[in-house]
């Protein structure tokens, strides 16, 4: 088996697992082992032969062992018992009206049920209590979810929406719109429109994708189908005279759409704005009604280098040299590599000593790629106590200096704002990272004060950061827009674990603009000379 087998293996053991209910971490393992193996350059098969498939990182005991039986036997009997165990239909079914696994299939099976159709049938003739463990209340409960009325506590990361919706979009020629289209950091419907004079076409079409496990609703020219994950897509068909008009619509916001009505017809969207008389509105600010006109958002072309890179020397998975070259294949001019320090605990942290070894392979590789630059930085950790996790003298070495806080995420406001805004006021620092520290389904965000951070951040000459792993989005969008206001600079960064990651500079952007940032806004639009000219002395 060559990589791309392994991985793809792994991803659909993942998603066999999260349809199982597995914990959120199992799922999450088996997904970053994917990324991984499909990322190495070296044949995984060979490694794990030699016994030195852990040498990866990011590989633990459990994953090797099932890595072992699929290299040596070409399967995983895990997999196919999954396979046989988990209705993938039923399952996404449960999913979207707030059931779970386990109880939605044995509902699916007591009464014969196995589309959304029939399970409404059932819930309209009373049979579902016929079930055990079904009452009135999970009954109701079903009905709404059939309905619109569901449960948007959880949702999809945006990162798998977008592929998930655009998969959709491209089977069918058709556009992403709502959530997806909005760049919303959570996402819990997707839409797709479609131009056809006849709608019906194009609705078999989508009823017969193998990422739509059920339909829900459909009318003439619209369907809701469910995706595996029980999340639903809107699919409209609209008429081309129409379809700029059904586009708007369907990118909503409901909200936004509201204050635009009456929609006028037009083909496309730049000329339902012209009728109505108003500037075209980026997708990425229809969430409410606009105030005043769009300014020009920052965009991804501008971004001139990425202020947080992890690499081997902590957690990450690509060398310095390797995320240099990727960084400048992406026409970047400089990267700032921020490994961990020792206080996070639970990944490798690099003490002094290591920060200056990998100052001198920093400096190498910086001799070598001329004139792209590798900038020496760190993701110091603010200590329980308050103070950073790295000497004065290191510190002071270094071109990016950027804070974060991941142990205290709990500590109540007034001492978690004391702790941060007085590690900001080192003269180092030059940056806050996903201050409020939220992980999107398994964190809330912290209690800490912007408002006070702002404040520091302006006498103090530092940066805040909209951080673009997709399932932190850190500052979010509101919360840019808040610091924007503020007259605070924003800086665009990945979170880069590996080459990979530097695609998140798009959810970044995205984010940034979301909160009504523009290229001034936005540090890293600037040149390396401006940004080092801009080091706090």
């Amino acid at each position: 088996m060559d990589n791309s087998d392994i991985a793809q293996t792994l991803e659909a053991y993942a998603g066999l697992l999260d349809l199982a209910g597995a914990g959120y971490y199992s799922v999450r393992a088996y997904r970053r082992a994917a990324e991984l193996v499909r990322e190495t350059r070296v044949p995984v098969a060979e490694l794990v032969r030699a016994g030195r498939v852990r040498d990866l990182r990011g590989i633990g005991s459990g994953i090797e062992t099932r890595l072992h039986e699929l290299v040596t036997t070409g399967r995983l009997a895990e997999l196919e018992e999954l396979e046989r165990e988990v209705e993938p239909q039923l399952v996404a079914l449960g999913r979207l009206v707030g059931l779970g696994p386990q109880r939605m299939v044995s509902v699916g099976r007591a009464l014969d049920i196995r589309t959304a159709d029939e399970l409404r049938a059932a819930a309209a003739a009373g049979r579902l209590q016929e079930v055990p463990g079904i009452g009135p209340e999970t009954e109701r409960k079903i009905l709404a979810g059939l309905g619109r009325e569901r449960d948007r506590r959880r949702g999809l990361l945006i990162n798998r929406a977008r592929a998930l919706a655009e998969s959709i979009a491209n089977e069918l020629d058709g556009e992403v719109a709502g959530e997806v289209r909005r760049w919303c950091d959570i996402v819990h419907e997707l839409a797709v429109v479609c131009r056809a004079g006849d709608p019906a076409p194009v609705l078999q079409r989508f009823a017969a994708l193998a990422s739509v496990v059920g339909i829900v609703e459909r009318d003439d020219a619209r369907a809701i189908g469910v995706t595996v994950e029980g999340v639903p897509v809107e699919l409209v068909v609209a008429h081309p005279a129409r379809y700029g008009t059904e586009l708007v619509r369907a990118t909503g916001s409901a909200a936004y759409v509201t204050s635009l009505e009456p929609l006028p017809d037009a083909p496309t969207e730049l000329q339902v704005y012209a009728q109505l008389g108003l500037p075209w509105c980026p997708p990425e600010l229809r969430e409410r009604p606009l105030d005043r006109d769009p300014p020009a958002l920052v965009e991804l072309e501008e971004i001139r280098g990425d202020m947080h890179c992890h690499t081997t020397w902590s957690d990450g998975k690509a060398s310095v040299e390797e995320m240099a070259l990727a960084a400048r294949d992406l026409g970047y001019e400089y990267v700032a590599i921020c490994d961990h320090t020792p206080n996070v605990r639970v990944v490798p942290g690099l003490d002094a000593e290591a920060l200056r070894r990998q100052g001198e392979e920093i400096a190498d590789v910086n001799e070598r790629l001329a004139p792209f630059r590798v900038l020496r930085g760190t993701e110091c950790d603010i200590r329980r106590d308050g103070a950073l996790d790295l000497p004065d003298d290191v510190l002071a070495e270094l071109d990016w200096v950027q804070l974060s806080l991941h142990a205290g995420q709990r500590d109540d406001a007034d001492r978690l704002t004391q702790k941060v805004v007085e590690a900001m006021r080192h003269p180092a620092v030059r940056c806050l990272s996903h201050p409020k520290g939220r992980i999107i389904n398994h964190r809330p965000p912290n209690a800490l004060r912007l408002d006070r951070v702002f404040e520091v951040a302006l006498e103090e000459g530092v940066a805040l950061e909209t951080n673009g792993l997709p399932d932190r989005l850190d500052l979010r969008g509101e919360e840019v827009r808040e610091a924007v206001e503020a007259g605070v600079r924003i800086v665009c960064s990945t979170d880069a674990h590996s080459v990979r990651g530097l695609a998140n500079m798009q959810l970044a952007v995205a984010t940034a603009r979301r909160g009504w940032a523009t290229r001034a806004d936005v540090l890293n639009t600037r040149g390396l000379d401006e940004v080092l000219r801009l080091r706090r002395s």
